[in-house]
């Protein structure tokens, strides 16, 4: 057995992990049917000022990445781009929708969103906690 540690797996390595794990997770726990997922704010001009990326999965909405530029910051746009994933991931069939903050103020909107807390690595990055969310849908 040949143990290697890389930063630049070969396409194909990585494929033939992914295949393999997925094979293995349909079977323990029924088909992914993972969507991608993505909220898209733009401003007048065309330009976009603000966007969520995640996806749908096993009846979740996996939050990934939640933006906003700064000058759109604090007039409620993350809240109303959470509304508008989850009522996409309703619509999906979603039962519920998870997310995670490093940042207090991401923190702050999301739990006034609904989300609650279900678990946190303490000291995760620059003294702050890496804080996990779910809401049911």
């Amino acid at each position: 057995m040949n143990i290697s540690v890389t930063a630049e797996p070969r396409a194909e390595d990585a494929t033939v992990i992914d295949k393999n794990l997925d094979a293995f997770n349909e079977t323990a726990f029924g088909p992914a049917e993972r969507m991608p997922l993505s909220v898209l704010v733009h401003d007048e001009n065309g330009t976009l000022v603000a966007g969520i990326n995640g996806m749908t999965s096993w009846g979740w909405l996996y939050v990934q990445r939640l933006w906003v530029s700064e000058s759109d910051r604090g007039k409620g746009v993350a809240g109303k781009m959470l509304a508008a994933a989850e009522e996409e991931a309703r619509k999906r069939g979603c039962r519920g929708a998870y997310i995670d903050a490093v940042n207090p103020v991401a923190l702050k909107s999301y739990k006034r969103q609904g989300y609650t807390e279900f678990g946190v690595i303490k000291q995760f990055a620059a003294g702050l906690d890496r804080t996990f969310l779910q809401k049911t849908l």
